[in-house]
């Protein structure tokens, strides 16, 4: 029998800095849940609104994958390995911290806010070089079916490379349309969350910001009660 774990969006960490609306699904910050720490390897997932012209000035991170994905607006980007760029919406970052890296991440436009899913994933490998990468993924491409965005950097799977057998997928399922999920292992678990839109998993609906853990289970079924977009994170447990 699948074990499972409902967060609804309500129930996530909120703080509201005026220049950033953040929601977190894990304990964060100055929001902490004991019961909320983290899903397996899936350490943060912060679904964050920075206003124009604001964001995160200069700061170290160390032995931390870090994912960055952009849902509307421009995030500007530097950091101490020299990368300076642009990330718009349909666009992954990853940033492996390893044996430390300072960054900064601000909107790009005066006008106009940007929404970011930063996501902290453990890594299973610690003082690695760090490296930076992004890229761009068709909103065609993911119509119905799970697209794969990021995977274990010891594989040829497609996605962004992280260093950590864990992969991360993003759907768009149009209402009544079904996908199945087999997991990579008996030892990961499957963490569901609804960017838009409305759908039913192991029994659990879901609505806008839903989310839910799954484990000890080979896999997973999700159908649409509307035009959903969806990200799916399968991590080590």
């Amino acid at each position: 029998m699948a074990k499972t774990v409902f967060h609804p969006a309500g129930k996530r960490g909120h703080a509201n800095h005026g220049w950033l609306d953040a929601h977190h699904s894990f304990s964060f910050a100055g929001w902490y849940d004991p019961s909320r720490i983290h899903f397996g390897a899936l350490r943060v997932l912060n679904d964050d609104i920075v206003a124009g012209g604001k964001g995160f000035g200069k700061h170290p991170h160390d032995n931390m994958e870090i994912i960055t994905i952009i849902l509307d607006g421009v995030l500007e980007h530097q950091d101490s390995m020299g990368h300076a760029q642009t990330i718009i919406p349909g666009e992954v970052q990853v940033m492996s911290a390893g044996t430390g890296v300072y960054h900064s991440e601000y909107n790009h436009n005066k006008d106009k806010n940007v929404n970011v899913l930063q996501t902290w994933i453990f890594p299973n490998k610690r003082d690695v070089a760090p490296r930076y990468d992004q890229k761009a993924f068709s909103a065609e491409d993911r119509i119905n079916k799970l697209q794969m965005l990021v995977s274990p950097i010891v594989n040829e799977d497609d996605g962004l490379k992280i260093h950590q057998d864990a992969w991360i997928y993003r759907t768009t399922l149009e209402a009544g349309k079904q996908l199945v999920h087999k997991l990579h292992s008996s030892a990961h678990g499957a963490y569901i969350f609804v960017i838009e839109g409305s759908i039913d998993v192991e029994g659990q609906h879901l609505g806008k910001r839903d989310a839910i853990g799954i484990s000890e289970a080979d896999g997973f079924e999700m159908v649409a009660a509307a035009k959903s977009d969806v990200i799916v994170f399968e991590v080590p447990m």
